[in-house]
């Protein structure tokens, strides 16, 4: 199992646990934006109580240690811009997968290559951890040049594999990426 390191940084960046007291800036950076949870497996929150209720379940992922979820914040500033979660995959916890959302307004920046890179690293040098993955949408190209340039390798085509509300209720094919020791 991975250690819980909670905070992180990197040249623009910091990554902390989350708070209760990030919602309104969750919220109103980008969880109720349609086109940034596009491609996620949720819908835009319609009110602040939807965050707080996602933060919840994040706490409760650090206690139970079934997915450690970063907040993304400006190096200088303390206004929540994006998430990465990292779960290890059960049963065999030789590996782990990711996700992330990043605010519109940073996108294109290399901000989420910037973050998931720092944790990529960190638990790449876990012992015992042998397989870094992550899944996007067929359709997301701008997520799939992410995991590229974090150096993960594309090994195909999960069919039907998850449902994206935002987009079509029935599952969807997803392009599979991992790293591996």
């Amino acid at each position: 199992m991975i250690s819980t390191q909670t905070l992180f940084h990197t040249d623009r960046l910091t990554l902390r646990a989350p708070r209760l007291s990030d919602a309104e800036a969750i919220f109103h950076n980008y969880a109720r934006d349609p086109e940034v949870t596009r491609y996620l497996v949720w819908r835009p929150h319609r009110a602040v109580t939807e965050t707080e209720a996602f933060l919840r379940l994040c706490l409760e992922g650090w206690e139970r240690q079934t997915e450690l979820t970063w907040v993304l914040t400006l190096r200088d500033l303390d206004d929540a811009i994006g998430m990465v979660a990292v779960r290890p995959s059960d049963p065999s916890e030789h590996a782990v997968n990711f996700g992330y959302v990043l605010a519109r307004k940073y996108w294109g920046q290399g901000m989420m290559t910037e973050a998931a890179g720092r944790l990529m690293e960190w638990i790449s040098s876990t012992p015992g951890i042998y397989r870094i993955w992550a899944t996007c949408d067929v359709e997301n190209v701008a997520s799939a040049r992410v995991l590229e340039k974090l150096g993960m390798q594309r090994e195909g085509v999960l069919r039907r594999w998850e449902v994206r509300p935002n987009i079509s209720p029935e599952p969807r094919d997803s392009l599979v990426y991992a790293w591996v020791r």
